[in-house]
C-alpha cells in the first residue's frame, strides 16, 4: 500500500464535479420542430434513408435515435462580457439537426438561452465569428477614436449557404460556390476548406488544380482564394494559390494567428502564420496566373468567375459546371422541395444588394487559373457524379466575355514542419490541437496523435522584433486524450492507464483526483476492457434511476441527478446498482469543452462530468508573492517551485482560506533550505499561537484593553537557543535566498499602498524579518523594526547560514543594501533631495509606479516622467510587460501639472476606488491636484476625467452625447423665459385655433375666416419645429384641417365643402399640403426612422394626399428622407400626383443640401425640360413641378458655381412663352425661382467665379432687371424658341416684369455680403420721378433688399439709415407717415411717390431682419417697432387710399416678419401684441396671404417652443430668402409669384441655440448665471454680456468663450476659439448643460437674492460659527447620504455626555470645514489623523504607518512646489482654513518631547549605541526614529559621529544624513554626551 500513499500524497483533488448535459438539448427537445422530428421516427426506416442520405440503417426506433444522436454537437468558450469586465461562466453553441441553440450559463448550471435559429436544411457547422469592419465600409465611420468595428457574429454553414447573424440584430447569408468541408474563424474572418474527395480527377497537362481554401473577410464580401507562400530551395519565395487536395486543416487560432495543416500523403503536421496578403504578392499570383492560360482554360475560368459572380448576385445556378448545386435540391430534406429550386440564398438586405454589385475596388486580378474544379460525389445513394469537361455542352452557355477576377486577401506562410521519422503511420492525424501556456508563460502548440496515443508539444515564441514565431523542439507525452486548462495554465491529460494527470507545459504537476470516481490504479491492477458499444451494458425495462458515479460512498455522492425521461439520452442503458460492475464500468473515455479552468470528462457509460480544476492561488497576498517569485527565477526553476507549491495547496482535503498563508511560508521554506518542522513561528501548537503576531497583535489592540484581559505569560521556548538551525543548501531555491527575499520586500512595500492589505503586510513582515536575520541584514531589520516595533521585537531565532554556503547564494545585481522605501521616496521627493530611481517589478508592483510617477510629475514637476517609460525614477528588476502602458495622448487641452495628473491617472485607469484605498499622506498630492482641476475644468474632458475630479456635471454632460430618446425636457422650458405660460398658451390657441364663430351672416365672412385657418399651418410647423420623437410602431398624427362654421340665427353648422356655398375647386389643396408639412416638421431629426415607416405612413384615402405630399417635404427638412428607398421615391414619382412630386422633389433636394449627388441631379432633370438633351420627347410636367425641380436644382448645387448648372439657369429666368403656349401660365414663379437657385448656385461667389466669366452673369441679370433687347438665345433649346409665340406679344424685347424679381434676388445672393459697391449702385432706387414711373413698386422692395444684403457691413440698426436708402425727390415730395390732408401738386404723381416711399422702407427694414437674424438686438428691434407702428397708424390715416390698402398690407406683413426675424425664438411680447393684433383682423384687405405672413411671424417667434433661432450664414439667407419671399398669394391656391411649398425652406436657416442649465443633482432645469464672451469686431471691441440662462444664446461665431458664473454653481468653460463643435453637440442634443450646485447655495428659483445661503449666514461671525454651526444645517450643504449619517451619528450631543464633547465638537467643525471648503472627501483624513496623534499621546501605537502618513501630509504642506501654488493662488486648496494640521504637529511634537524625558533618552541612547533596549519602550522608540527621521545605528557610525564636541561639528556631519534640525536638537544631548552643553 506504500505505493498507493505516495500516489495519495502528490494527488490534486478536482473540485465541483457536476453532471453535464450539453443545454442546447433540453431546449431542442420543446422546440416546436421537435414534433416534426418524432413524426419522422414514425416514417418506415427505409424511407428516412433516402430521404436522409444515410446508407444501410433499416431498423427500428433505437437506431433511428442512435442515428440522431450522431447528428447532436457542442462547443463551449469562455463567457464573454459586452462591458469588458470579468465574467465566468461559459457560453454553448449547440447544434442538432437543422437547429443552433446559443445559451449561456455559470459555473452553477443556471443557464439562459440567449438565441435559438433554425434553418431549411440541415446545419453542418456553427460558430462564433468576429469580423473585422474597416472604417470606409462601414456607416458608423464618425466613430472616433477606433478604427476597425468589430461585429461579433454566429455562423451557421448548411449545405449551399452560410448563415451569419451579428449581435446587433444583423443578418446576412452568403451563398457558397462549392462544397465546403470545414469553417474556420479566423482573426480576420472566415476560412472556408472545399470537400476535395480522395479520387479527384488527376489534372490534365495543361491545368493547374483549383484552389481547395478560400476566405470570406466579411459576409458582404467575396469569397476569394488563399494564397500561400513558401521559401524555396535558394531562398526565392514562391507565391502562390493553396491548390493542394492533400492538405487538410487541423487546426486555426485567431492569437497568434496560425493554422496547422496536415498531409495526408506525407503524413506531416505543419504550422503556417496567416495574416493578409501584401499588394505585391496579390500582383504576383496575378500575373503568374495570367501566363499559365491558354484560351480554353480562360473561358472555363471565366465561366466560374461569371458562375460565382451570378450567385452572389442571387441567381439561381440551372445549367452549370457545378453539379453540387443541384444536388442540394436532391437532398433537400424540406418538405417544401419543389419551391427550393427556385429560391436563391436570398440576400438579406439592401446593403448585400449594393455591395455584391460593387467590383472588388477595381483591381484586376486571377484570370488564368480555373477557380473551381467540382467533382460533385454527393451522398446521395441515387446520384452518379458527373464530372463536366471544360468544352462539355453544358459549360458552352458560360463562353462569355471575360470578366474581372478575384483578388486573393489572405496569405500564409510556412513557419515549422514537424521532422520526418522512419516510424510513421500513415493516419496520424492530429485529433485535437490546442495552444497552452505553462506557468511560467512559455507557451506550447500541443497536438494529439491518437493512433499512436502519444500528444506531441512544441515549444514557441515570439522573435524579439514581434514579427514572426520561432518553433522549438518536440516533447512527446504519452496520452489518450487532453486538453488545456487555461485559467491556470495548465494543461489535463488521460493517460493509457486511465489516470487523468496535470502538467504544466511538459513538466508533469501531478495526478488528479476526482472524488466520486476510483482512481484506476487503486482499484484494479491492470487495464480494463472497454465495452465494445453502449449497446451492450445489460439493460433492465425499469426506468433509469437516479446514478451516482463510483462506488457509493456517502462521502463522494454527487447530487441526484433529475430522471430523465427522454431514453435517447442513456442510449435505453440504464445502471444496475451491483456496485464491483460500477466499478469497472466507469472509467474515464475522453476530456472535452475545456473552458477556464472546467472540463468536461466523458465516461465509459455514456455519462458526462464537468469538473473543475483548482485555481494556483486564492489569497491576494499568495497570489502576488508567487507572481514575483515566478518573475525573478529562471523560468524550469520557476515551473518547479509553482508545481511543488500547486501539490501541497490542493492535496485532497486541501487547507482552507486562512491557512494558505501559512502553508505557503511553509512550503517556500521547505524549499530554500530550511527545516519548518523547527522553526518556533512555523509550528501549530499553543506555544506557536502564544508567540504569534496574532496574539501580539490582540494583546495591543484597544479591545483587549477596554476588556481588562490579563496578558498570559508565554514560557520561554528553552531549546531554540541553545542550538542553531543550519540551512540545507542543496535545495531548489537555496541560491536564489536573496532575490527572492528583495523581492517580497518589494511586494511589501507596494502593500503599503493598499490600505485594505494591513492583515496581509502582518503575515509578509514576519516571513521578511526572517529571512533578514538570517541573511545578516541588519539595515533591514532596523527597517522592519521601525515599521513594526511590535511585532519584530519577539522571536529572535535565526538560523545559521555557514559562511561557504552564502558563498552560493546568488546576490543579484538589484539587491540593496539600504532598504529601499515608498514612503521614504515620496519623504525625500517632498523635502526636495535628490531621489535615486525606485526599483519596481513590472506587472505586480504597479500601485508604486503609479504613486512615483504622479509624485515626479506633480511634485518635482517633471512633465516627462508620463510622457515616455519613466526610467529616472523607476527602474525594472525584471524584463517583464508592464500592465499599464503609459501611452499620454494631449487629446484634450491641458495647461498645469495638476490638469495632467489628472488626465494621465485616468489614462492608466485610475479611478476614486483606487485612490480611496491609498493611504491618506500618499493620496494627498492627488486629492490637492484633483481639487484644483475641480475648480477649472475644461469642457471637453473625458468622461472618466470628470468623475475622478468629482464633477457629475460634466461627466454626465460628457456621457449624455445621446440625449434619451421621445423624452424632450425642452419644450416645458418657455414656463422658465420672460414671456411666461400664457404667452406660449395664448400661441398655441391662435396657430392650432380652428374656426370661431362668425357673428355677420354670410358665406362671405365664412370665407375670410376659412383664408384665415387655412394660413395656420405653415406658422404651426413652425411653433412646434422638431418638438417630437415618433413613436416607429405608430403613424404620424396628422391634425384635420376644421372648416365648418356656424350660422348665428339658427346656429346652423355650414361646411364650406357642402355645395352650398361657391368655393374656388380645390381651395384646401395647399392649405392641407402645409398641414402636412407641419405635422412632419415636428419630427426631431435625432428620430429613429427608417424607409418602412415614411411608406407605413402613406395614408390609405386619396383626400390625404396632399398631406402626404406636405410630410414627404417636411422630411427632407429634417433629413430623413435620405433613408428612403430609391425605390419608393421611383414610385412616387410615377403616380403623377402633382403635390407629392412638388413635396418629394424639394424634401429629397434639401436632404442632400449642397452635395451635388448625381442620383438626385438625375431625378430632378428629369423635371426641367431645360436639362434634358434637346431631342428628348417632351415630358408632360407640370408647371409648379418644374418650379419645385428648378429650386431643387438650387438646393443641391447650392454654394458649388456649378458652371452648367448656372449657364441652364441664367437662360431659364428669361424662358420665352414658347409658340404653343406651353409656358404662358405662372411664368413669373418660374422666373423667380430660376433667379433664386442661380444665387444659390453661386452663393455668395461674388466676382470671383470661376470660368464664368464668358457668361457675363452679372450683367445678363442687369439686363433682365431693367430690360432691354433680348439676346440671342444660346444653348441647346434655340430650335424651340425661334418662332415666337402666337398669342402675346413680347416682341424682341424682354418681359421685366417676369424676370426682374429672379434677377434681383439673383444678384443679391450672388454678391451677398461681398459688399461690392459697383453692383449695389445697380439697385439703387431711381432718382427722377421718371425712372421712377418706369419700376413697379414691389419691385423697389425687392431692390433695396438686394441692394442692402451686398453693402451687408453698411447695414446699420437704426431709422438715419433706414431713412438713408429713400431717394432725395420721394423725401423731399412724399406724404409723412402721419399726413392728414393730401399735398397737391401738378407734375408729380403722388401715388407714385407714396407707394415707392412705403416699399423702399419695407424693403429696407426686410434686410435689417436679415442682418440681425435672431440676434435679438435691442436697437434693431425698437428701429423696426417704431417702422410696424407708423404703417398701422398711416393704415387708419385718410390718406392711405393713396398708397393703397393692399400695398401698406404688403409691407406691414413684411415689418412684421422682419420683427419677428430679429427676435427669432424668443417669444417677445411687443411682438406678440401686434401679431394678435393682426390676426384679428379678418375683413378688408386682408388675404390668405397676409394671414400667412402673420401667421409665420407668429410662428418665428416661437421657433420650435423657443428653441431655436434663425442664423445669418450665407446658406440661411438663401433659404430665408425663398421662405420669406415679400409677395404673398391672394388666395390659397395662388402660386403665381412664388410657389407656397417654398414657405417651409425657412428650416434651413433655423438652428438650435437655447441653452438649459439642468442640476446634475436634481436633474431639473434651474437657473444659472452665465457670461457670453464676444470676439472683437470691426463694430465694437471684445465685449462680455451676462444672461440668465435658459437663454437662446447669439450666433456661436460671434462668441469667444461661454462660462458658468460661480458663486452659487461650480464654474465651467466652454472655450469657443478651439472649435465650436462641443457646443454644437451640447446645443443640438436639446442644449442641456448640466450644472453642480456648490454647498452651502440654494437655487435662484429658492433663493433669488442669496440672503439664505448658509455661507452669508456665517461671514458675520467667523470664529463662533464652528461651535454654533447645527449639524441639521448641513442638508443645505450637500446632498450626499454618507455626511448626512456621519452628521447624525457623530456629531449630535446625547445626554450626559461628559469627555465625549470635545470630540463631538472637533467632529462637527471638521465636517462643516469639508462641506464649506468643498471637499468632503477630505473627512476620512481628518478623521485618520486625529485618531492617529490621540492612539500616539496614549502610547498604543504597535505599528509607524499612521505616523508616516502624517509625516508625509505636513512634508507636502511645507513642500516648495505647493509654497508655490499657494503664492499663486493663496484662497484655495485642502486644509486651508484650518487650524488642524499646526495643533496635531504641535500635539505629536509635545508627546514624543515628553517620552524623551520621561525616560526615553535612555533607550533612544542604547539604540544609538547598537545595545538592547527595554521592551516596553520600544514602540515609543519607533515612533520617534519614523517621525525625527533618525539615521540607524549603522549609518551613525559610519557618519563618525562619535567624537563631536559641539553642536556646529554634528551640524556639518548630519548635513550628508539629511536630518531636519529640530530632530538634531533632540538628539545631541544624546550624542554629545554632555547634556549641559546644549539648552533646549
Amino acid at each position: 500500500m506504500s505505493d498507493q500513499c505516495e500516489e495519495r500524497a502528490t494527488m490534486i483533488a478536482a473540485g465541483d464535479l457536476q453532471e453535464f448535459a450539453p443545454r442546447g438539448r433540453e431546449h431542442c427537445r420543446r422546440h416546436p420542430s421537435a414534433l416534426t422530428l418524432q413524426l419522422r421516427r414514425l416514417q418506415p426506416a427505409s424511407e428516412l434513408c433516402s430521404s436522409d442520405g444515410a446508407a444501410g440503417l433499416v431498423g427500428s426506433l433505437r437506431e433511428v435515435t442512435i442515428h440522431e444522436r450522431q447528428r447532436e454537437s457542442w462547443q463551449l468558450r469562455k463567457g464573454a462580457s459586452d462591458v469588458g469586465e470579468e465574467v465566468d461562466y461559459d457560453e454553448e453553441l449547440y447544434v442538432a439537426s437543422n437547429m443552433v441553440i446559443w445559451s449561456k450559463g455559470s459555473k452553477n448550471q443556471a443557464s439562459t438561452v440567449y438565441k435559438a435559429f433554425t434553418v431549411d436544411s440541415p446545419v453542418l457547422q456553427a460558430l462564433w465569428c468576429d469580423f473585422t469592419i474597416a472604417p470606409e465600409k462601414s456607416e458608423k465611420a464618425d466613430v472616433s477614436g477606433s478604427d476597425e468595428i468589430v461585429e461579433k457574429c454566429i455562423c451557421i454553414l448548411q449545405n449551399s449557404c452560410i448563415n451569419v447573424h451579428s449581435i446587433e440584430g444583423k443578418d446576412y447569408i452568403a451563398a457558397l460556390p462549392f462544397q465546403v468541408a470545414n469553417v474556420w474563424p479566423t482573426k480576420f474572418g472566415l476560412l472556408f476548406e472545399r470537400s476535395s474527395s480522395s479520387h479527384e480527377v488527376p489534372p490534365s497537362p495543361p491545368r493547374e488544380p483549383l484552389p481547395t481554401m478560400f476566405s470570406m473577410l466579411h459576409p458582404l464580401d467575396e469569397i476569394t482564394p488563399l494564397v500561400c507562400k513558401s521559401g524555396g530551395v535558394f531562398g526565392s519565395a514562391r507565391v502562390q494559390y493553396v491548390a493542394d487536395y492533400t492538405m487538410r486543416i487541423v487546426f486555426l487560432s485567431a492569437e497568434p494567428s496560425i493554422v496547422m495543416t496536415y498531409d495526408t500523403i506525407q503524413s506531416l503536421h505543419t504550422v503556417w502564420a496567416l495574416r493578409r496578403v501584401k499588394p505585391e504578392e496579390q500582383n504576383t499570383v496575378l500575373k503568374f496566373s495570367e501566363q499559365m492560360g491558354t484560351p480554353q482554360h480562360v473561358a472555363t475560368s471565366s465561366s466560374l468567375t461569371a458562375h460565382l459572380r451570378s450567385l452572389s448576385k442571387g441567381d439561381s445556378p440551372v445549367a452549370s459546371p457545378f453539379q453540387n448545386y443541384s444536388s442540394i435540391h436532391s437532398q433537400s430534406r424540406s418538405v417544401s422541395s419543389p419551391s427550393m429550386q427556385s429560391r436563391s440564398p436570398s440576400i438579406s438586405n439592401m446593403a448585400a444588394l449594393s455591395r455584391s454589385h460593387s467590383p472588388a475596388l477595381g483591381v484586376h486580378s486571377f484570370s488564368g487559373v480555373q477557380r473551381f474544379n467540382f467533382s460533385s460525389n454527393t451522398q446521395s445513394p441515387r446520384r452518379h457524379s458527373i464530372i463536366h469537361s471544360p468544352n462539355s455542352t453544358s459549360s458552352d452557355s458560360f463562353l462569355i466575355t471575360e470578366t474581372e477576377p478575384i483578388v486573393p486577401e489572405l496569405c500564409i506562410d510556412h513557419l515549422w514542419t514537424e521532422t520526418i521519422t522512419n516510424m510513421r503511420e500513415k493516419n496520424s492525424q492530429a485529433s485535437k490541437v490546442f495552444i497552452t501556456t505553462d506557468l511560467c508563460g512559455q507557451k506550447f502548440l500541443c497536438f494529439l496523435v491518437e493512433s499512436q496515443l502519444q500528444l506531441r508539444c512544441v515549444k514557441f515564441q515570439e522573435s524579439n522584433d514581434k514579427s514572426q514565431l520561432i518553433f522549438g523542439s518536440v516533447t512527446n507525452i504519452q496520452a489518450k486524450d487532453a486538453a488545456p486548462v487555461e485559467g491556470i495554465d495548465t494543461l489535463l491529460v488521460l493517460e493509457g492507464s486511465g489516470n487523468l494527470v496535470l502538467y504544466s507545459g511538459v513538466v508533469r504537476v501531478g495526478k488528479v483526483f476526482i472524488p466520486g470516481l476510483p482512481a484506476p490504479s487503486l482499484t484494479m491492477s491492470n487495464q480494463m476492457p472497454r465495452p465494445s458499444t453502449p449497446l451492450d451494458s445489460v439493460s433492465t425495462p425499469s426506468k433509469p434511476l437516479n446514478k451516482h458515479l463510483g462506488p457509493l460512498e456517502e462521502s463522494v455522492l454527487l447530487s441526484p441527478v433529475p430522471e430523465l425521461r427522454d431514453s435517447s439520452k442513456l442510449h435505453d442503458s440504464t445502471y444496475v446498482e451491483d456496485c464491483t460492475f460500477q466499478q469497472l464500468g466507469t472509467f474515464i473515455h475522453s476530456l472535452r469543452d475545456p473552458v477556464h479552468n472546467r472540463v468536461t470528462l466523458e465516461l465509459s457509460n455514456n455519462t458526462m462530468v464537468r469538473i473543475t480544476i483548482p485555481e494556483i492561488a486564492t489569497s491576494e497576498l499568495v497570489k502576488r508573492c508567487l507572481q514575483g517569485v515566478k518573475a525573478i527565477l529562471p523560468k524550469e526553476i520557476a515551473v518547479q517551485m509553482l508545481v511543488k507549491w500547486y501539490n501541497a495547496y490542493n492535496a485532497p482535503g486541501g487547507p482552507n482560506y486562512h491557512s494558505e498563508w501559512n502553508l505557503f511560508v511553509t512550503c517556500l521554506m521547505n524549499m530554500m533550505g530550511y527545516n519548518t518542522e523547527r522553526l518556533a513561528w512555523t509550528r501549530n501548537d499553543w506555544e506557536y499561537l502564544l508567540s504569534s503576531d496574532y496574539h501580539r497583535n490582540f494583546e495591543s489592540h484597544p479591545v483587549a484593553k477596554a476588556l481588562r484581559l490579563d496578558p498570559l505569560e508565554v514560557s520561554a521556548p528553552k531549546d531554540d537557543f541553545l542550538q542553531s538551525l543550519s540551512l540545507d543548501s542543496s535545495t531548489l531555491l537555496f541560491t536564489h535566498i536573496p532575490a527572492i527575499f528583495f523581492v517580497l520586500h518589494l511586494i511589501y512595500e507596494e502593500l503599503k499602498l493598499n490600505s485594505l492589505m494591513g492583515e496581509g503586510i502582518r503575515s509578509l513582515v514576519v516571513l521578511l524579518v526572517q529571512l533578514a536575520r538570517d541573511l545578516k541584514l541588519e539595515a533591514y531589520i532596523d527597517y522592519y523594526y521601525r515599521d513594526y516595533p511590535a511585532l519584530v521585537k519577539s522571536s529572535r531565532q535565526t538560523c545559521i547560514i555557514d559562511q561557504v554556503q552564502t558563498g552560493f547564494m546568488h546576490h543579484p545585481s538589484f539587491f540593496s543594501a539600504e532598504p529601499p522605501s515608498i514612503f521614504q521616496w515620496l519623504s525625500s521627493c517632498l523635502k526636495g533631495e535628490g531621489v535615486q530611481p525606485y526599483p519596481y517589478l513590472p506587472g505586480i508592483c504597479e500601485r508604486s509606479k503609479l504613486v512615483v510617477v504622479s509624485v515626479a510629475l506633480y511634485i518635482l514637476g517633471d512633465e516627462s516622467a508620463v510622457s515616455n517609460e519613466a526610467s529616472h525614477y523607476l527602474y525594472k528588476i525584471t524584463s517583464g510587460k508592464d500592465a499599464l502602458i503609459c501611452s499620454f495622448r494631449h487629446s484634450t487641452s491641458v495647461s498645469s501639472l495638476a490638469e495632467k495628473l489628472v488626465i494621465w491617472m485616468t489614462n492608466v485607469g485610475f479611478t476614486l476606488r483606487d485612490l480611496e484605498s491609498l493611504p491618506f499622506g500618499v493620496a494627498l498630492p492627488i486629492r490637492d491636484a484633483i481639487y484644483y482641476c475641480r475648480e477649472q475644468p475644461a469642457s471637453d474632458w473625458p468622461e472618466a476625467v470628470c468623475l475622478l475630479i468629482g464633477r457629475q456635471d460634466l461627466s454626465k454632460q460628457a456621457c449624455e452625447g445621446n440625449l434619451q430618446k421621445g423624452k424632450s425636457v425642452s419644450m416645458g422650458i418657455n414656463g422658465f423665459r420672460g414671456t411666461g405660460y400664457w404667452a406660449e398658451h395664448s400661441v398655441q390657441k391662435l396657430l392650432h385655433r380652428i374656426i370661431e364663430y362668425p357673428e355677420l351672416e354670410g358665406t362671405h365672412k365664412d370665407r375670410q375666416l376659412c383664408q384665415r385657418t387655412m394660413a395656420l399651418p405653415v406658422g404651426r410647423g413652425m411653433f412646434t419645429l422638431f418638438s417630437y420623437h415618433p413613436v416607429p410602431t405608430e403613424q404620424l398624427p396628422i391634425p384635420k384641417l376644421n372648416l365648418t362654421g356656424r350660422a348665428p340665427p339658427r346656429n346652423t353648422t355650414v361646411d364650406l365643402n357642402s355645395g352650398n356655398i361657391d368655393v374656388p375647386p380645390n381651395m384646401a389643396c395647399w392649405a392641407s399640403f402645409h398641414n402636412g408639412v407641419a405635422a412632419g416638421l415636428k419630427i426631431a431629426p435625432a428620430s429613429q426612422i427608417d424607409s418602412a415607416w415614411i411608406v407605413y405612413n402613406k395614408p390609405k384615402i386619396a383626400e390625404l394626399a396632399n398631406e402626404y405630399a406636405g410630410f414627404l417635404m417636411a422630411l427632407g427638412l429634417n433629413g430623413h428622407l435620405t433613408k428612403l428607398a430609391t425605390l419608393n421615391i421611383h414610385d412616387y414619382l410615377t403616380k403623377g400626383h402633382e403635390m407629392t412630386s412638388i413635396g418629394l422633389l424639394l424634401g429629397v433636394s434639401a436632404a442632400k443640401l449642397g452635395t451635388m449627388d448625381m442620383a438626385i441631379t438625375r431625378l430632378l432633370s428629369i423635371h426641367i425640360p431645360a436639362l434634358l438633351p434637346p431631342t428628348s420627347t417632351e415630358l408632360d410636367v407640370p408647371h409648379n413641378v418644374q418650379v419645385a425641380a428648378v429650386i431643387g436644382i438650387g438646393l443641391v448645387y447650392q454654394g458649388t458655381a456649378h458652371r452648367h448648372t448656372a449657364e441652364v439657369l441664367l437662360a431659364e429666368i428669361g424662358r420665352p412663352p414658347g409658340p404653343e403656349m406651353e409656358y404662358c401660365t405662372d411664368r413669373e414663379s418660374y422666373s423667380l425661382a430660376s433667379g433664386l437657385a442661380l444665387g444659390m448656385v453661386c452663393l455668395g461667389h461674388g466676382s470671383n467665379l470661376i470660368g464664368m466669366s464668358d457668361l457675363n452673369v452679372p450683367e445678363q441679370l442687369y439686363q433682365y432687371m431693367v430690360g432691354g433687347h433680348r439676346r440671342f438665345q444660346a444653348g441647346m433649346h434655340r430650335e424651340k424658341h425661334k418662332s415666337p409665340s402666337y398669342q402675346i406679344k413680347e416682341g424682341d424685347t424682354i418681359n421685366v416684369d417676369v424676370t426682374c424679381p429672379g434677377a434681383t434676388l439673383a444678384l443679391a445672393m450672388i454678391y451677398l455680403k461681398t459688399n461690392n459697391r459697383s453692383i449695389a449702385d445697380w439697385l439703387q432706387a431711381p432718382d427722377t420721378m421718371y425712372l421712377l414711373d418706369f419700376v413697379k413698386p414691389e419691385f423697389l422692395l425687392l431692390r433695396t433688399l438686394a441692394r442692402c444684403l451686398i453693402l451687408w457691413d453698411d447695414i446699420l440698426p437704426n431709422s438715419k439709415w433706414v431713412n438713408s436708402n429713400v431717394p432725395q425727390i420721394i423725401r423731399e415730395n412724399s406724404i409723412s407717415l402721419h399726413a392728414t390732408e393730401l399735398p397737391s401738386s401738378e407734375d408729380l404723381s403722388l401715388e407714385t411717390l407714396a407707394q415707392a416711399h412705403v416699399y423702399i422702407i419695407a424693403g429696407a427694414c426686410l434686410s435689417l431682419g436679415f442682418r440681425f437674424a435672431g440676434s435679438e438686438n435691442l436697437a434693431a428691434f425698437n428701429c423696426l417697432y417704431k417702422y410696424a407702428t407708423d404703417f398701422l397708424k398711416c393704415l387708419s390715416a385718410p390718406t392711405a387710399s393713396i398708397t393703397g390698402h393692399y400695398n401698406l398690407e404688403t409691407c406691414l406683413s413684411v415689418l412684421l416678419l422682419s420683427l419677428a426675424m430679429v427676435m427669432a425664438g424668443s417669444g417677445n411680447l411687443k411682438v406678440l401684441q401686434l401679431c394678435r393684433f393682426m390676426h384679428k383682423k379678418t375683413g378688408g384687405e386682408m388675404n390668405y396671404g397676409f394671414h400667412l405672413a402673420h401667421h409665420m411671424a407668429l410662428g418665428l417667434l416661437f421657433l420650435g417652443g423657443g428653441r431655436y433661432s434663425l442664423s445669418t450664414s450665407n446658406s440661411s439667407i438663401a433659404a430665408l430668402l425663398c421662405a420669406l419671399y415679400p409677395h404673398f398669394p391672394v388666395h390659397s391656391t395662388d402660386n403665381r409669384y412664388h410657389l407656397q411649398a417654398l414657405r417651409h425652406l425657412y428650416v434651413l436657416a433655423a438652428e438650435p441655440r437655447l441653452l438649459t442649465p439642468v442640476d446634475v443633482d436634481s436633474n431639473t432645469p434651474c437657473y444659472a448665471l452665465i457670461e457670453v464672451t464676444y470676439k472683437g469686431t470691426q463694430w465694437y471691441a471684445e465685449a462680455t454680456e451676462e444672461l440668465m440662462a435658459p437663454t437662446l444664446l447669439p450666433e456661436l461665431h460671434l462668441l469667444k468663450q461661454i462660462r458658468v458664473k460661480g458663486p452659487r454653481y461650480w464654474e465651467l468653460l466652454i472655450d469657443l476659439s478651439k472649435g465650436t463643435n462641443h457646443l454644437k453637440s451640447i446645443l443640438s442634443k436639446g442644449g442641456i448643460l448640466y450644472v453642480k450646485l456648490r454647498a452651502g447655495q440654494l437655487s435662484y428659483k429658492e433663493d433669488p437674492m442669496g440672503w439664505r445661503s448658509l455661507l452669508a449666514q456665517t461671514v458675520t461671525h467667523r470664529n463662533s460659527e464652528a461651535r454654533a454651526f447645527k449639524p441639521e444645517a448641513i442638508s443645505a450643504f450637500t446632498s450626499d447620504p454618507a455626511l448626512f449619517s456621519f452628521a447624525d451619528y457623530f456629531c449630535k450631543p446625547t445626554v450626559n455626555m461628559g469627555q465625549k464633547q470635545e470630540i463631538l465638537d472637533l467632529f462637527s467643525s471638521i465636517l462643516y470645514e469639508c462641506v464649506t471648503q468643498e471637499n468632503p472627501e477630505m473627512l476620512p483624513t481628518y478623521i485618520a489623523i486625529d485618531q492617529a496623534v490621540r492612539r500616539l499621546e496614549r502610547r498604543e501605537m504597535s505599528e509607524t504607518f499612521e505616523l508616516w502618513q502624517i509625516k508625509l501630509v505636513l512634508e507636502f504642506f511645507s513642500s516648495r512646489s505647493h509654497q508655490e501654488r499657494m503664492s499663486r493662488n493663496p484662497n484655495r486648496g485642502l486644509f486651508m482654513n484650518s487650524e488642524f494640521l499646526p495643533v496635531m504637529k504641535c500635539t505629536i511634537d509635545n508627546t514624543l518631547d515628553q517620552w524623551l524625558q520621561a525616560g526615553g533618552d535612555v533607550s533612544l541612547h542604547s539604540y544609538l549605541s547598537g545595545q538592547p533596549t527595554d521592551e516596553s519602550q520600544l514602540s515609543m522608540l519607533a515612533c520617534f526614529l519614523i517621525y525625527h527621521s533618525v539615521p540607524t545605528p549603522g549609518q551613525l557610525a559610519a557618519g563618525g559621529l562619535e567624537g563631536s564636541t559641539n553642536f556646529s561639528e554634528l551640524l556639518l556631519k548630519f548635513k550628508q544624513l539629511n536630518m531636519p534640525v529640530r530632530a538634531l536638537l533632540r538628539l545631541a544631548p544624546l550624542l554629545l554626551r554632555n547634556p549641559q552643553s546644549m539648552v533646549l
